[in-house]
């Protein structure tokens, strides 16, 4: 993930029984946004790479910027006359939670300009990190509303289910995560190239 010297800050983020299909028991929703920042300091595009070397978050490694969230779930698991369980409801309440540098107000023009582009790629990289968590968090959705265990009076075995699924959807995100990453802050990468641009840049 990371490049090399310089380089070595990486942007991060920091898985016989049946589900019914997704219905109208899916109410919309929409997940909440909460952005951090971090000072730096710098009057020069160096000056302030450095500066997020030495203050940007812990991510596993140092990071440029960090996306992670927050999840509860409101499930209503209904034993059935037969034995069975249902979950017959899921509804989630999502908080993704942006974090990135914020540089001083007073930059010489030149390197504001040469921030604003480095920034505004930045952003762009992490909310792609947001859409996988939402992603990852609709496929939950879908896989819990319906879920049934026969044979479940005290709803434990969909519970099972449902929590191994939840570990199969997590490495994925991660995964998915960690793979976009690489291809962003491999050599001619877009991250990669923002963080030519502002180093080499005024």
């Amino acid at each position: 993930m990371p490049a090399n010297s310089l380089f070595s800050f990486a942007i991060s983020t920091t898985i016989a029984l049946c589900a019914l299909p997704l219905s109208a028991q899916a109410a919309d929703w929409k997940p909440a946004e909460q952005i951090k920042t971090y000072a730096i300091s710098g009057n020069t595009g160096g000056a302030l790479y450095q500066s997020i070397g030495e203050r940007g978050p812990t991510a596993g490694v140092q990071a440029i910027a960090h996306t992670t969230f927050k999840l509860t779930w409101r499930r209503d698991y209904r034993p059935q006359p037969d034995g069975a369980c249902v979950l017959a409801t899921a509804r989630p309440n999502l908080t993704i939670i942006y974090t990135w540098p914020k540089a001083p107000a007073n930059l010489p023009p030149a390197v504001a300009a040469s921030w604003r582009t480095f920034i505004s790629g930045v952003e762009t990289h992490e909310r792609v990190h947001g859409d996988h968590i939402l992603d990852m968090v609709k496929k939950i959705e879908a896989f819990s509303i319906g879920l049934r265990a026969e044979n479940d009076p005290k709803c434990q075995k969909v519970r099972a289910v449902l929590q191994q699924r939840l570990g199969e959807l997590s490495n994925e995100q991660r995964q998915r995560g960690r793979d976009f990453d690489r291809d962003e802050l491999s050599p001619g990468g877009r991250v990669h190239q923002l963080i030519l641009a502002l180093v080499n840049g005024p």
